[in-house]
């Protein structure tokens, strides 16, 4: 018999250490933003019960939270603000006093060194739970644009990083980086949401922001899951209007779409693995269905294999204890 003539690609994966020498794709704690859910109140430590292992937390108990990841070595935080009271117009989103402008001051005066992201949306602040002005049961996109710009600016002035818009307000990136501008703020980036899909795998998150819409949906404005081309007109205009970073939300069912970003914009890209990827591990893992360790790290190399130069992650604190073999 003849013999066969074929390559033989097991040869670089026969020990660790060849494996490691031609790993294509390295996921570092480096690359992670751990997000933080920060409340008014004192003392509290509030669970969230679909996101086990993450927790709402009042100013004077934040500091254990932040000692930790600062010990970890995740390099930054992006801080989502729950208030005690809430308006039509999403006042406490600008207010001087919010809860994340008090937030931001805390952690930059505790950990000077840490990256603080400010996440600028209204959501989490108006009584109807939209993102935005309304009227009637429309959510308006021009008004809109300069309570925005407030936000981002009293986010900056308590001394926020990175502004993160995650509102998806037709020349929201535009609106923000004239604010910030115009209040002295040029050095300060942008890291837009600049593709988001309207998403089923948001749930959890809006238990812990406290941020579901009182009526209709948020279609409108987030993006129909369907659709891929209208990923890249996004990504163009976010970056045409001066962002620093674009962020693809969700990640996991979207990696397709980080790809498509990656290779179209030469801006750092951002994965954001949401709240219901994070809460489908975390419920098969309790069940003992999966190995959560090597779930998470496959699925967080994934996105980065796919094109992402950062995620935003709350597996992040797990993820860097295991990288780090601890």
């Amino acid at each position: 018999m003849e013999k066969l003539q074929f390559r033989r690609n097991r040869r670089l994966r026969n020990t660790h250490a060849l494996r490691s020498m031609v790993r294509e794709t390295v996921l570092r704690k480096e690359d992670f933003i751990y997000p933080i859910f920060v409340v008014e109140g004192e003392n509290v430590k509030n669970p969230v019960s679909s996101m086990p292992g993450v927790y709402q937390f009042s100013l004077d108990r934040l500091a254990e939270e932040i000692d930790e990841v600062v010990e970890l070595g995740i390099p930054s935080v992006i801080l989502f603000g729950v208030p005690e009271e809430k308006d039509a117009m999403g006042t406490g989103a600008y207010h001087d006093h919010g809860i994340v402008q008090q937030g931001i001051r805390f952690v930059k005066e505790r950990h000077p060194e840490l990256v603080v992201i400010a996440d600028t949306c209204l959501c989490e602040y108006t009584d109807h739970g939209h993102c935005g002005v309304v009227e009637g049961e429309k959510v308006l996109n021009d008004p809109s644009l300069e309570l925005l710009a407030r936000t981002a600016v009293s986010q900056a002035e308590a001394g926020a990083d990175i502004i993160a818009p995650s509102n998806m307000m037709d020349g929201f990136v535009a609106a923000i980086r004239q604010g910030l501008d115009a209040a002295g703020f040029t050095d300060i980036p942008i890291m837009s949401y600049a593709v988001k899909y309207a998403s089923a795998y948001y749930g959890p998150f809006r238990e812990a922001a406290d941020s579901t819409p009182q009526f209709g949906d948020r279609k409108t404005y987030q993006m129909d899951p369907a659709n891929r081309l209208e990923a890249m007109r996004e990504a163009e205009s976010d970056e045409a209007e001066g962002a620093d970073f674009l962020i693809v939300k969700p990640a996991l069912s979207y990696l397709d779409i980080i790809r498509d970003v990656k290779n179209n914009f030469v801006l750092p890209i951002v994965a954001y693995n949401v709240s219901g990827e994070y809460a489908m591990v975390k419920a098969a893992a309790q069940n003992g269905w999966i190995d959560e360790q090597q779930v998470v790290l496959e699925t967080l190399t994934s996105m980065k294999r796919a094109g992402a130069d950062i995620i935003m992650t709350y597996h992040a604190k797990d993820a860097a204890r295991w990288l780090e073999g601890k």
